[in-house]
């Protein structure tokens, strides 16, 4: 779906990326996790062209993102951190339509996209509502809507729950979770560790290169690395991390232990 080959991108005099080599899979669900400067986000940016590699080259379905940058777009969508910042239309079913419409989609498949979208995530019943009257992350899922009415392969969600309270950031990982099982390639920009988790593969920068990749098992098994480069680890990896300096391996030890 998606080849990264040796990029590199500068931002005036600082390397944001340096040599960054990837491919991301059809139907795949990665996540990209590092500190704050670590590049993770310019590295989103770059899967769609919103930014050209300073060095190297990203092709997506074969396409390079110099050569046709809108045929890119139109199978690489983004859904960003404020979901205010991405709502243009002033009722929800209008702002679905933008994209579409924008790719001269007929009127009639236009109406069936954006019923069909909205269904997709849960937001159907609100197609007439104002956007400045919904939640935080059911307007994340109308901005999630519009990427899916314009047909893409995949969606790259750069930081997309920062800004929920908990309750909207569930509806939105649970909607992120769905597209996937759907057959949608996801790629989630993310510092939280317990969403990266979800993910079939997780994929570590630091410095602008990536350091570590593997599955999300391999990633979290080594805690003790993760603190070391400034990343927290879910709940779950820091206490089995814990128990195994126990020497407590399993459940069964684990209930060993507690009878004694």
């Amino acid at each position: 779906m998606i080849e990264v080959k040796n990029v590199s991108y500068r931002y005036d005099d600082r390397a944001a990326l340096d040599g960054i080599d990837l491919t991301i899979d059809d139907g795949e669900f990665v996540a990209i996790i590092g500190a704050n400067g670590s590049g993770k986000s310019t590295l989103a940016k770059n899967l769609n062209g919103l930014l050209l590699p300073t060095e190297g080259r990203v092709l997506v379905d074969g396409i390079d993102t110099r050569d046709d940058v809108w045929s890119v777009r139109a199978r690489v969508g983004m859904v960003f951190q404020n979901p205010d910042n991405q709502i243009v239309g002033a009722v929800v079913e209008d702002d679905v339509a933008f994209g579409p419409e924008n790719l001269g989609v007929e009127p009639l498949e236009i109406r069936r996209r954006v019923d069909e979208a909205l269904s997709t995530v849960g937001m159907l019943e609100y197609r007439g509502a104002a956007p400045h009257k919904l939640s935080g992350g059911q307007k994340q899922r109308v901005a999630i809507a519009g990427v899916l009415a314009m047909r893409t392969k995949c969606i790259v969600f750069d930081e997309a729950t920062a800004m929920l309270d908990p309750r909207g950031r569930s509806e939105v990982l649970s909607t992120i979770e769905d597209l996937h099982r759907r057959g949608l390639t996801i790629v989630m920009i993310t510092h939280h560790m317990d969403e990266a988790a979800r993910a079939s593969r997780v994929i570590v920068m630091d410095g602008g290169r990536i350091v570590k990749l593997g599955s999300a098992r391999e990633i979290f098994s080594d805690v003790r690395w993760l603190k070391k480069i400034g990343l927290e680890v879910p709940a779950a990896a820091e206490l089995g991390a814990r128990l195994r300096l126990k020497n407590i391996l399993s459940a069964d030890d684990l209930i060993a232990r507690l009878k004694r």
